[in-house]
């Protein structure tokens, strides 16, 4: 199944348009005609089949002929993670993340970053195209951009944890300490990792401090294997 993506589409719609970029990949490059049929998500866990009505490359429209809602998860994930140094490396990350379960995604700027500006856009179509090649209904919600110390300090639901690699401060195996069936937000520091006086104010607002495993990843692949820990943990 090839799957497409359009927000504007909501329940009980019977038309759609879509816009003009997408409009000419589906005439132009896949070559579809009148009575062809796609599969559609607005990316709220919906998917539309529609059959095209006008296949015109700079306006292609379908009729809605059928829709479903998928079961949302009994869990939730939120990943707070420090930009990368190497912009490709945070893309990478967003992509492999939605593949595997992420819910929402807020970059974090720190004390040891060394990127403290990002492209939101560029990463909302990472996500985009992340969540058609994976077959997923649902978009992960990419938050602004924050600073640590503003977000350690909001009120967060289930669980909250912050992974670092401090010697001498005492961290739990994530996998041990992560319940199923519940709200995880996990903290993901840059290059470098968070500060001590980051970490001691994480504390101070009642994060769990986690170990990721005897390794020292990278700020990509620990994001990765935290976001791995969570599926694996709520899988029936």
């Amino acid at each position: 199944m090839q799957l497409f993506y359009n927000p504007e589409i909501v329940e009980n719609q019977k038309d759609i348009e879509f816009p003009r970029d997408e409009s000419k990949h589906i005439v132009k490059v896949l070559r579809k005609n009148a009575g062809d049929v796609l599969e559609v998500t607005n990316g709220r866990g919906f998917l539309f089949s529609v059959r095209i009505t006008d296949a015109n490359p700079n306006r292609c429209k379908a009729e809605i002929i059928a829709s479903e809602k998928e079961k949302p998860d009994d869990w939730y994930l939120h990943l707070a993670v420090a930009p990368t140094k190497m912009n490709d490396r945070y893309e990478w990350f967003l992509e492999k993340a939605t593949e595997i379960c992420l819910h929402e995604v807020t970059p974090v700027i720190c004390d040891h970053s060394e990127r403290k500006h990002v492209k939101l856009n560029r990463f909302e179509r990472v996500l985009q195209s992340a969540m058609k090649q994976s077959l997923h209904l649902s978009l992960p919600q990419l938050n602004e951009t924050e600073k640590l110390e503003d977000f350690l300090k909001k009120k967060f639901s289930g669980q909250k944890f912050i992974a670092h690699c401090q010697e001498g401060m005492e961290r739990f195996q994530l996998k041990d300490k992560v319940l199923t069936s519940s709200e995880v937000t996990i903290l993901i520091g840059p290059e470098g990792d968070f500060s001590p006086e980051e970490i001691k104010l994480a504390l101070k607002n009642g994060w769990q401090p986690v170990s990721l495993g005897n390794s020292r990843l990278r700020t990509e692949t620990a994001a990765i294997v935290a976001c791995h820990t969570i599926a694996l943990a709520n899988q029936e």
